[in-house]
């Protein structure tokens, strides 16, 4: 039987309750809700699963280490001395992604540097090679979160936030972020059984979002690569296995309409419904609200 392990999943404040229902929905067990966010425990499976499936979810994230440092010398010794070498090689690239809330380190890049220095030195002085940074796409993305004196550093299983859906195929001003789309329609009470209109959709990622509910698509199935694919532990046979799990489509059998007056940000939304293969699901109108 495979071993419950401790992860994290990041949300937008007040979804904290909604993304705690979906994670059950799921097969996350032990869930507990804190600012923007939830843990859970579950195995290797279930954190494929959320983030194939999680509609509400920005980030999982797996701690592998906790401690207390109130002084930049303790948060280096602490990060130095822990065992690297079962998530990270000298072929491997990493980034680190730091959240500082204390009154003992205000300066989040400095946080990161102290972090990346001890990682970096830990494996030249045992290998006399280290990894390199590599701020965008790294191969493993390091969390660390300072919440006071308290140190947790988590592995970003997500390698990014899954609010990037990966259909956004054009720009349009302020576009609205795919999680709180989402969010926005659960809170709604909307389930896909009435019509759904949004008379100025703009780029039309709340009917997006709806549609893919209502079809039972699930939202990271569009996204191109998971941290967790770089684990030395990644599982793909698993992975594929999770995938066709998740893919229980269904026909959408009510309207779902989205209007705009603006022809510019309707062709944006035309050219990602056209994307998703969705157009014989959303309407695409023209005119006020």
């Amino acid at each position: 039987m495979e071993r419950a392990e401790k992860f994290h999943a990041k949300t937008l404040k007040g979804l904290e309750p909604l993304l705690a229902e979906e994670l059950l929905s799921l097969g996350a067990e032990r869930t507990e809700v804190v600012n923007r966010g939830v843990t859970f425990y579950g195995g290797r499976a279930l954190l494929y699963r959320i983030n194939l499936g999680s509609r509400l979810a920005l980030r999982v994230l797996h701690p592998v280490l906790n401690f207390q440092a109130t002084e930049s010398q303790s948060l280096y010794r602490h990060i130095k001395r822990f065992d690297w070498s079962r998530y990270l090689d000298n072929r491997m690239t990493f980034a680190i992604d730091p959240v500082v809330h204390s009154p003992y380190f205000s300066n989040s890049q400095f946080v990161a540097q102290k972090v990346k220095d001890a990682i970096a030195d830990r494996f030249r002085e045992l290998t006399s090679l280290r990894p390199s940074v590599r701020r965008e796409d790294p191969d493993l993305l390091i969390n660390v979160h300072i919440s006071g004196k308290w140190v947790t550093v988590s592995l970003d299983s997500s390698g990014g936030s899954l609010h990037r859906r990966g259909y956004r195929s054009g720009h349009f001003e302020a576009p609205l972020n795919e999680v709180l789309a989402a969010g926005m329609v659960k809170i709604s009470g909307w389930d896909g059984s009435t019509p759904f209109l949004d008379p100025m959709c703009g780029s039309g990622t709340l009917a997006i979002e709806a549609a893919l509910m209502a079809g039972g698509i699930p939202p990271g199935i569009f996204k191109k690569q998971y941290g967790f694919e770089n684990w030395k532990d990644f599982d793909r046979e698993l992975m594929e296995h999770v995938v066709h799990g998740l893919s229980a489509e269904k026909e959408v059998k009510v309207p779902i309409v989205a209007r705009d007056k603006d022809p510019a940000a309707l062709q944006v939304a035309r050219q990602q419904v056209k994307q998703l293969d969705l157009e014989h699901v959303i309407s695409l109108e023209q005119g006020d609200f």
